[in-house]
């Protein structure tokens, strides 16, 4: 494994102090790679507080430029930077931030030509992309490669958030069979609200690298932020999931002895 240099035992000393957390939580932390889909109010602070966390490596992958529009919720981007490709300013904040991690910027979509390689690159992914033709992609690959994915989206006030591990949880698309409303209108979108959902999606994650303490594994944590209120429901695997199910394509096309390939689920 890993050893932490002086610097990083200093940077981190805080959280070092946590229980249950330590110097192997902080060196399983810098080994990881993770995979973040979006760079935008949502996963451009999750990537943020992973590599203000020691995160030792970040994909980043969105296409398309910086809209003005965007700016209501970046948390990496500067005005001088709209009509830029946004996913080259997130990597050179997050490297000035934090210069021990590595940021890798991807400028494109996840598509079905480049999702495989992307998920197989990383130990794990967050799902923060900005329509479900992205998340599907990306779950079907995370299930068909056996890789945990943190699964995040909001809409105005209210956000959801779980935690999947191929084979042990539901997958997406177990828990939207169909597409949300939101994703054909377009979503709403308050800046402090993607903020908060992003910081928790940062912890599962953390929280599933390091083993510190209990992500949300089959339990969907539902948040309307109108009202304050959380709320967690158990999830449960659609046994007839084309993705995921008893019948799926991807238990044909990979051994039943094959072990998981995430370093978080080891």
């Amino acid at each position: 494994m890993v050893n932490l240099t002086p610097t990083e035992l200093e940077r981190y000393s805080r959280q070092l102090m946590l229980p249950n957390f330590g110097e192997l939580a902080q060196k399983r932390l810098k080994s990881a790679t993770v995979l973040v889909t979006g760079v935008g109010g949502l996963g451009g602070t999750a990537a943020l507080y992973l590599a203000v966390a020691g995160v030792g490596r970040l994909i980043l992958v969105r296409g398309g430029d910086l809209r003005l529009d965007d700016m209501n919720r970046q948390v990496l981007m500067t005005d001088d930077w709209v009509g830029q490709p946004r996913v080259f300013k997130a990597k050179e904040t997050l490297e000035a931030i934090n210069p021990d991690v590595q940021v890798e910027a991807v400028h494109d979509y996840i598509t079905a030509e480049n999702v495989d390689a992307l998920v197989q690159s990383a130990d794990m992914a967050l799902d923060c992309a900005h329509n479900f033709t992205e998340r599907n992609l990306l779950n079907a690959a995370c299930v068909r490669w056996r890789k945990p994915m943190v699964e995040a989206a909001m809409d105005g006030m209210e956000a959801y958030l779980t935690t999947i591990i191929p084979g042990v949880t539901p997958c997406l698309s177990c828990l939207f069979p169909e597409k949300p409303d939101w994703d054909r209108r377009g979503f709403s979108v308050l800046g402090a609200v993607s903020g908060t959902l992003a910081c928790l999606t940062a912890l599962e994650a953390i929280k599933l690298i390091t083993g510190f303490s209990q992500p949300l594994l089959s339990q969907l944590l539902t948040i309307d932020l109108n009202r304050m209120e959380f709320a967690k429901r158990r999830s449960h695997r659609d046994r007839s999931c084309p993705v995921c199910g008893n019948s799926a394509p991807w238990r044909y096309a990979q051994s039943d002895s094959m072990e998981p390939t995430s370093n978080c689920t080891k």
